[in-house]
């Protein structure tokens, strides 16, 4: 994993940096896509972590696909079409699939341009802020190609239907405050910034009761597909499992007590 990913755990928030900043941190082929699912499969997997953010190393945040390696497997993509679809399921789909299935939030610290699946990659998070230098283009039009990789489902779901077909259909990039405008991105900081107030509100999470944090997010994901009686029901169900926790009690003590809760996970 470290090749492609770096993995670093401070107390229970753990920071994904993407690492081939030469290359502008491209998430297509399959070294790191193998890399970043297994970063989530981990993270999810252990029960001290209780927050992650995903970043870039260097200058951008993900150019999304290797334009090289891209023009290099043209010939091929155009001689084989039926192999494509097989290329994508066991490439870069993984990854949004990943994503779904994790329970532990995840922040996009966006440093720099997130371009195509690189911003895809971001919508893939749960929370995303930008930097000032960050730029985002769903730009798969302008290399002739679509979005192979969720982002036609991703994209409408934050900012409206009419602002990602504008986005998709154009390719043209957005500034950071564009994304901010458009609900994008909940924050723009300074470059300086942006790691310390991803980590702030890491922070924030990370001190709330660890299984009702996880459930919550699993509610939110599936809210965006259940009817509201279906998810009525799914909450129901979880609501039985966190009010029998000890950390349930705990809050409830430390708030009527009037003091900081202590949570231990369980």
């Amino acid at each position: 994993m470290t090749e492609y990913v770096l993995y670093r755990q401070d107390g229970g928030i753990v920071t994904l940096t993407l690492n081939q900043p030469e290359r502008r941190n491209p998430i297509s082929e399959r070294g790191m896509v193998d890399a970043i699912v297994e970063a989530l499969m981990r993270i999810d997997a252990d029960a001290s972590v209780r927050v992650a953010i995903l970043t870039g190393a260097g200058s951008a945040f993900s150019s999304g696909g290797d334009l090289r390696a891209m023009q290099d497997a043209a010939a091929a993509r155009a001689a084989t079409p039926a192999e494509t679809p097989s290329y994508y399921r066991h490439g870069i789909q993984r990854i949004p699939l990943a994503f779904e299935r994790i329970n532990v939030p995840v922040i996009a610290a966006v440093n720099g341009p997130a371009i195509g699946a690189g911003l895809d990659l971001a919508c893939m998070c749960d929370i995303r802020i930008a930097s000032e230098s960050a730029q985002f283009a769903e730009s798969f039009v302008k290399v002739g190609i679509i979005a192979g990789d969720g982002g036609a489902w991703l994209l409408p779901r934050l900012v409206g239907f009419s602002k990602a077909a504008e986005l998709a259909l154009t390719g043209e990039k957005m500034t950071a405050a564009e994304a901010l405008a458009c609900g994008l991105v909940s924050r723009v900081v300074s470059n300086a910034e942006l790691l310390p107030a991803a980590e702030a509100l890491a922070g924030r999470i990370a001190a709330n009761p660890p299984h009702a944090v996880r459930m919550t997010k699993r509610l939110l994901m599936e809210g965006r597909n259940m009817r509201m009686d279906s998810l009525l029901e799914m909450a129901a169900a979880m609501q039985s499992l966190v009010h029998a926790t000890a950390d349930h009690r705990e809050a409830v003590a430390a708030f009527l007590e009037k003091r900081p809760p202590r949570f231990t996970g369980s």
